[in-house]
């Protein structure tokens, strides 16, 4: 079934070279909410920028890694919360944050102006999305050519013996890009033969990420030749001009929403909430269309150059709450069978 709609790290490994200030010049009567995010690190800057015209007073300091590393922090903080808050990690990671009491409800100014996907069910809400990013499958052409390779069409022809070695994903334990991969082919192909799949396409990836734009980043340079990755990504590879052909699998595609939410115990409630305000804004909303094709807020999104075709239809209908409530389970057995062949981390 379809939609039309479209996630055990050290403190000190975290904090080496991932905490961006931008407050550069601020007074002391300023407000600094420290900010955990799995935003591209590219887009952060102007972010805080656009925040910083409507508030001055307030300064960010993002904290940022992966989709996964950030919230096995998140989780390790858990009665010590360093954050005050969280803008842009995958909805998955929120939700079992939420079940875990870690978060503080919120309905922000204009909640009534996003798509009901992109909220928490509760009412007020515990997390609200931003925008949304799907899986796709990225192939050099000239690479592929060169190693005889034909296009693939489906999740299935990746597991054929001619791929071997020519394939790399992202780790679903440290990248969100990764976990919705897995837990899209666990409803895709069912448990049992999720499973199966993952254990065919294993013999031909040559290795996992630990982010999800990097196998299309590969891709795109020719240091391999098919990255799964997700679209957007090879959008913007592709109109940086790279040889890149997208291609969504004809079983459907997984995805998730970059979403934001306060945690739960920050001394700086309100600072937190007028961050949240702007979040979901229009003015936000049209800079998050700079960088996803799918947003939260109706009737915003532009279309995007070299973006796929039918990607809307072939979004599944995913089952977020399952994929929270499984995701560490997903995860430790993902780990089992496959983790050796994952690139160092650092």
């Amino acid at each position: 079934m379809r939609s039309k709609f479209i996630t055990r790290v050290t403190g000190s490994l975290f904090a080496a070279a991932t905490v961006l200030a931008f407050a550069a010049g601020a007074s002391s009567a300023d407000t600094e909410l420290t900010v955990y995010t799995a935003v591209e690190a590219e887009d952060l800057k102007r972010y805080a920028e656009a925040f910083n015209q409507d508030h001055p007073d307030i300064q960010i300091k993002w904290v940022r890694d992966s989709t996964g590393i950030v919230t096995n922090k998140l989780l390790a903080e858990k009665d010590n919360p360093q954050a005050d808050l969280v803008w842009g990690l995958a909805a998955t990671s929120l939700m079992l944050m939420k079940n875990e009491g870690m978060l503080e409800a919120y309905a922000p100014a204009g909640l009534d102006k996003l798509d009901n996907n992109f909220r928490d069910k509760d009412n007020p809400p515990f997390w609200t999305g931003m925008d949304a990013w799907v899986a796709a499958v990225c192939v050099n052409t000239v690479e592929a050519e060169k190693f005889s390779l034909p296009t693939p069409t489906s999740w299935d022809d990746l597991t054929k013996p001619v791929y071997k070695g020519h394939l790399a994903m992202p780790n679903p334990g440290s990248s969100g890009t990764g976990f919705l991969d897995v837990s899209s082919w666990l409803q895709i192909f069912g448990e049992e033969g999720g499973w199966a799949f993952m254990d065919r396409l294993h013999e031909n990836i040559d290795h996992y990420t630990h982010s999800g734009s990097k196998p299309c980043k590969q891709a795109a340079a020719g240091e391999i030749p098919i990255g799964i990755s997700f679209a957007f990504r090879g959008a913007k590879s592709k109109a940086q001009g790279a040889p890149l052909e997208i291609i969504i699998p004809s079983e459907g595609i997984g995805w998730d929403m970059e979403a934001t939410a306060i945690v739960a115990g920050t001394d700086k409630l309100e600072a937190a909430k007028k961050l949240v305000d702007w979040s979901i804004s229009e003015k936000a909303n049209r800079l998050y269309n700079e960088g996803y094709a799918v947003v939260a807020m109706p009737g915003i999104a532009k279309p995007v150059e070299h973006f796929p075709d039918g990607i809307t239809e072939a979004m599944i209908n995913n089952d977020f709450e399952w994929a929270a409530a499984n995701k560490s389970k997903i995860i430790e057995a993902w780990t089992k069978r496959y983790d050796a062949k994952s690139e160092p981390k650092g």
